[in-house]
Order: structure tokens, then C-alpha cells, then sequence
């Protein structure tokens, strides 16, 4: 099967429902084909009005890689459309939602280096916001192999970000503590080791895959460096909240009337 049918049927999906995985047009390990798949839907998607804000980094954390059974990380877009205000609502319209906490950088400027390292990163960051990523998948179950997250741009659906930038000079991104909960119960937890060892070797990682590809970081970008622990499932009316030492809190509501402090 080509790229473009499989490309449809993942777009097909977000109105229609989860789809069958996509083995009949992609081996479960074809990196470069599925993310040609992607980058037909991103190219899609943009000439149609959508933009590009940065990028998001899966499958960092051993224990999200272990839930999916895959092993190593992956990327996918962000679109300004999949941002969610802090203390908002995310309407009740995803398939399968799941909540996961995350560091996210902002960058001062462009970054494009096939060996860029954390020193890299840092001097090209402006400043720091915890995160939430809700993460859903177009591929009925979840039942995902690494090329299916991948086409399906990392199994991406929307992201909140906090409101109180910090510098990375008055961070530990290591040893910080991350806490996820929903409906004030605690769901997930995790720190800052758990994402690919540390959340600036997950955006490195990122800066040399991108430049290789020829399209690197940029000035503005928003980068949601991975997950800090396990994702948890969420249903419509919960009320989601992460909290990560030294950045602070961020949440949202999921399918239900008004906001959240």
C-alpha cells in the first residue's frame, strides 16, 4: 500500500475512528517510511491552514516504552490548534486521550547541528514551562508498533503549558520530581532521569535527528521533551494536573463546562 492511501486512512480516523494498524503498508520497524507517512500529513494539514509551533518527542521514558513495546524514541509536530490554556478545557472529541507530564523548552534561537549536545541546547533555549501532553492514538486499542506511532505523528492530540517561564540555570531537569494527577488522585509519577536520562538529552537527540533531516529547530519553537512517567488514561469531566519541582504546575479539564485554577 503507498505512503498517500496510508496517510488518508490516519486522517480518516480523527472523524471516523480508530483504524487497524498499519502492517499492511508498513513493517513494524520502517522509521523512514513512517515518517514519510507523517510528513505527507503535515504537509497536508499545513496547506490547509494549520501551523507549525515545534515539535514533540516520544517514547523517551523506559516506562511509556515498555507500555507501548517499543524501543527508542520518536518525534512529531506541533500545531498551534493543539494548544490548550492553562486551567482550560480540552473538548471530549479524542479517541483514545491519555495524559502525560513533560518539561517543555522554548527556544531562543534556530538550532541546526547533526552533533548537537546539551550545551547546544541550553545556549539555544530561552526558557522552560512544565507540561501536559494528551497524547491519543488514531490506531484502534493503542496496539502500536514503532512505525505506527511514528506515521501518526507520535501519536500527538494536544498540549498545556504553564505560565511561569523558568531559566535553565535555575533548574536540576534531572533530579526535579514530576506528580500527575487526575481528579486529585495521584496517577503517574517520575523525574527528570526517566526521559531519555535527562530532558536536554531528549532535546539534543531531537536538534540532531531534525538537522538531519533538513528541517531543524527554529527560534519560538516549543519543545515537549518527553514524558516523565507512565501515561495515564482519561476519561470526559477528568481534571488533569502535573506538577514538576522547580517549574511548578499546569492542568486542564477534559470534556466538560468551565475551567480550572
Amino acid at each position: 500500500m503507498d505512503k498517500e492511501r496510508l496517510a488518508e486512512r490516519l486522517r480518516a480516523a480523527y472523524e471516523a475512528g480508530p483504524v487497524a494498524p498499519l502492517r499492511d503498508g508498513l513493517e513494524s520497524t520502517d522509521a523512514a517510511g513512517a515518517y514519510e507517512v507523517q510528513a505527507i500529513n503535515t504537509s497536508h494539514w499545513i496547506s490547509r491552514g494549520r501551523r507549525r509551533v515545534g515539535s514533540k518527542i516520544g517514547l523517551t521514558a523506559v516506562s511509556v516504552q515498555q507500555q507501548l513495546g517499543v524501543d527508542r524514541p520518536d518525534f512529531g509536530v506541533l500545531f498551534a490548534d493543539m494548544a490548550v490554556a492553562i486551567g482550560g478545557e480540552l473538548p471530549a472529541r479524542l479517541l483514545q486521550p491519555k495524559a502525560e507530564a513533560e518539561v517543555a523548552l522554548v527556544m531562543a534561537s534556530g538550532l541546526d547541528d547533526r552533533n548537537a549536545t546539551i550545551h547546544d541546547v541550553m545556549a539555544a533555549t530561552a526558557y522552560v514551562l512544565p507540561a501536559i501532553e494528551i497524547v491519543d492514538s488514531r490506531i484502534a486499542g493503542w496496539a502500536i508498533t514503532f512505525a505506527d506511532t511514528v506515521a501518526d505523528n507520535a501519536s500527538s492530540a494536544a498540549f498545556v503549558l504553564g505560565r511561569e517561564p523558568k531559566l535553565l540555570s535555575q533548574l536540576d531537569l534531572w533530579t526535579c520530581g514530576m506528580v500527575l494527577e487526575v481528579d486529585g488522585a495521584v496517577a503517574s509519577l517520575g523525574a527528570g532521569a526517566a526521559c531519555l536520562g535527562h530532558p536536554l538529552e531528549a532535546a539534543a537527540w531531537l536538534a540532531r535527528t531534525l538537522s538531519e533531516l533538513g528541517t531543524p529547530l527554529r527560534a519560538r519553537d516549543i519543545v515537549l521533551t518527553g514524558a516523565l512517567g507512565p501515561m495515564t488514561p482519561i476519561k470526559p469531566g477528568a481534571v488533569v494536573r502535573a506538577t514538576i519541582g522547580g517549574l511548578g504546575s499546569c492542568s486542564f479539564r477534559y470534556g466538560s463546562v468551565g475551567g480550572v485554577a
